[in-house]
């Protein structure tokens, strides 16, 4: 599909927020801010402040990608109406950033030309470093909401970069409480399917430590290719080795695809995965979907923040937002915040002000922080399973309580010094 059809094809409803081409965006929050009562200090002939939005629309990512831009929409178009930052429009320029090269290239683009203040999004972990490269050498932000690999919060960090996404240790670690308490690691023979590509074999790594360190071994691992659509050979290779875990370090589609896959082969060992997007547990379906996976944010956690945003997507998709779209969501707002706080769109400002542990709102039980030396965002994830009556497609994952503890650190989940160095 290419990008214009994937944008057109989330059009405007009824005013509702829809992923538009780059030229277009501003005219089309303006024309909505009428019907959002937008104050009147937002005048057409002041000067907007660009974000730059990458995210992959296309390929085995592009499910996910979709969401990312409904949820960056639906937040500048919150931000717009309530007056905008510093008195200003926020305008979103928003491309598919396809693979890692074509990232760079629109990165480079969109901050020497359009000359965003900012640049949010990405999923691809090869396409994320890319971007912050660039960022950093434009010395300007990138907020990253979707690539997974500790690298990147490790070796190759960058002051410029931020991560609203957890790393692949945190949704390890996540996850691997609950596979504790279930009795699926110590002592026990699992046998994982990878993402062959940078994510996945960062995945790996940081699954096989968490594996040896509390008592599993190996069964086996088969590094899958990102276009794979047939796990048939995979499937057989799981029976002939008998584990008694199989766990999914799979990515984008890959994921849907293996879930209905190992439900059709009836296969008898428990399922987990070590990282997972609603989308495509949705598009896995209810009566497909099994075992336990880590998750970041859930449109079910009962707080007043989080139920207000799922409202207000769901108000303008028709459908309720998954966890990409969370991230994003999340990630303008804080930039928001900072901008109005620190009185200013420069880098090192906003830098500074996260630096300092300034708190932001992730629609959660407790706020979250950057932390200083890395820019992870620490804050609470949750583990979750099938839900035995689910009402519709949507309502099919049962929600675990958050991990840390409400007694516990934030940073419990995230690696240490000694595990993910970082030098700025």
């Amino acid at each position: 599909m290419s990008m214009q059809r994937t944008q057109d094809s989330l059009a405007f409803r009824a005013g509702a927020p829809r992923a538009a081409t780059r030229r277009t965006v501003l005219r089309a929050g303006a024309a909505s801010l009428g019907a959002l009562a937008a104050p009147a200090l937002l005048h057409a002939q002041t000067e907007a402040i660009h974000i730059g939005h990458l995210t992959p629309l296309t390929g085995f990512l592009g499910p996910v990608g979709e969401y990312g831009v409904m949820g960056i929409q639906l937040a500048v178009q919150q931000i717009n109406a309530a007056g905008g930052v510093l008195g200003r429009p926020l305008e979103l320029l928003s491309e598919d950033s396809v693979n890692p090269s074509t990232a760079s290239t629109k990165a480079q683009r969109l901050f020497e030309r359009d000359k965003v203040a900012v640049l949010i999004g990405e999923i691809s972990s090869a396409s994320g470093l890319a971007i912050s490269q660039v960022a950093g050498r434009q010395q300007r932000i990138f907020v990253n909401t979707g690539c997974n690999s500790d690298e990147l919060r490790g070796k190759t960090c960058n002051r410029f970069m931020f991560h609203v996404e957890a790393c692949n240790t945190m949704y390890v670690k996540a996850a691997g409480q609950a596979l504790l308490k279930a009795g699926l690691i110590k002592g026990k023979k699992i046998f994982s399917l990878t993402a062959d590509y940078s994510f996945g074999h960062d995945l790996l790594r940081a699954a096989k430590t968490f594996i040896a360190a509390n008592g599993g071994t190996m069964a086996g691992d088969e590094l899958v290719p990102t276009d794979a659509t047939d796990f048939s050979p995979y499937m057989l290779k799981i029976r002939q080795a008998r584990p008694d875990v199989v766990v999914s370090n799979l990515s984008g589609n890959q994921i849907t695809n293996f879930i209905k896959q190992y439900a059709e082969f009836g296969l008898p060992y428990p399922t987990a995965g070590f990282t997972i997007d609603t989308a495509l547990a949705w598009g896995a379906g209810k009566e497909n979907f099994g075992g336990i996976w880590p998750l970041i944010w859930h449109h079910d956690i009962a707080v007043p923040n989080s139920k207000a945003f799922v409202e207000s997507f769901i108000k303008a998709y028709g459908k309720p937002p998954e966890n990409q779209a969370w991230g994003e969501f999340v990630a303008m707002k804080a930039i928001a915040q900072a901008m109005t706080e620190t009185k200013s769109t420069d880098s090192i400002k906003i830098i500074e002000y996260f630096e300092k542990g300034a708190e932001v709102d992730v629609l959660k039980t407790r706020k979250g922080h950057f932390r200083a030396w890395d820019h992870q965002l620490m804050q609470e994830m949750y583990t979750v399973s099938p839900k035995k009556a689910a009402k519709d497609k949507w309502d099919i994952m049962a929600l675990g309580p958050a991990v840390p503890g409400a007694d516990q650190p934030l940073e419990l989940l995230a690696p240490t010094r000694e595990e993910n160095a970082c030098t700025f």
